[in-house]
């Protein structure tokens, strides 16, 4: 009777998840789906379920309307985003992780009241003063923003994976010679490597899908990819439309090949943070 419960229980559990799953990426699917056709056979009434297969929209993106540039600025302010909230956020959430001290409760606090800070509201005076200094439209204003926006999270996160390994780990280190620097970077960051890969992945799609920021601080050549999709969405020809919704599965694409790739660290650092060592 026991083994015939969890046996009914496990099929509604899944068949619930397999039913959400679905649901979930019919959107996505049928996106795809239509940026390969016209616009007619695309937004047709009723729904045409088969219709002529055209690869005219991805090339009209990527080579009329140079979208490969949106493609680079995007990868260029994500590399340098990560690389850095990563850099700043392993230090200093170590180093929050091991000091004693009230000090680092009220740094704590300070960084979660700015992260709590809605982006929007930050918007007039990173413009006003960036526009003031001749800066806006660069690509060092967009990371350093991002950077200062994600680094709270960051360093909360990273905290909370260094505070699961244990001090002694540091003691031997030290023991054998090593610096703190040394038993930082030899001994303490490859044990929560997942935990970084984890926390990576976060600022990488909060530098990869920002529309908000990116599109009030830069435009023209600086342009990144979500700010170009909106833009061609919003365009009132049928053209641009049709450019947008290419746009959006090309966007998704390396997300998916991400996840892919490294769904085992992703993983393995969600329940390192979650399991206490």
């Amino acid at each position: 009777m026991q083994g015939k419960r969890s046996v009914s229980l496990s099929f509604l559990v899944y068949g619930g998840l397999l039913f959400w799953l679905v649901i979930a990426s019919l959107p996505v699917i049928w996106t795809a789906v239509i940026s390969f056709r016209q616009y007619v056979d695309a937004f047709s009434s009723p729904i045409k379920w088969v219709a002529p297969f055209t690869f005219e929209n991805y090339t009209r993106l990527w080579i009329d309307k140079a979208f490969y540039r949106n493609f680079l600025n995007t990868a260029l302010v994500t590399v340098f985003t990560v690389t850095i909230s990563l850099t700043v956020g392993c230090l200093a959430g170590y180093a929050l992780s091991r000091y004693r001290g009230s000090l680092g409760f009220w740094l704590l606090l300070v960084a979660l009241v700015f992260r709590a800070i809605p982006h929007s509201s930050l918007l007039p005076s990173f413009f006003t003063i960036f526009d003031a200094l001749g800066i806006r439209n660069t690509y060092f204003t967009l990371i350093f923003v991002l950077v200062a926006i994600n680094q709270p999270f960051t360093i909360w996160m990273l905290r909370s994976f260094f505070v699961n390994i244990p001090n002694e780990l540091d003691e031997a280190a030290l023991v054998d010679g090593c610096t703190r620097f040394q038993a930082f970077r030899r001994v303490i960051i490859p044990v929560m490597w997942p935990g970084v890969v984890t926390t990576g992945l976060f600022s990488f799609l909060l530098a990869y899908n920002d529309f908000l920021l990116s599109s009030a601080l830069t435009n023209g050549d600086k342009m990144t990819m979500p700010a170009a999709i909106a833009n061609a969405i919003t365009a009132e020809t049928e053209a641009f439309l049709m450019q947008g919704v290419a746009g959006a599965v090309s966007i998704t694409i390396p997300l998916i090949v991400l996840v892919v790739v490294f769904q085992k660290q992703i993983v393995g650092g969600l329940t390192q943070g979650a399991v206490k060592g």
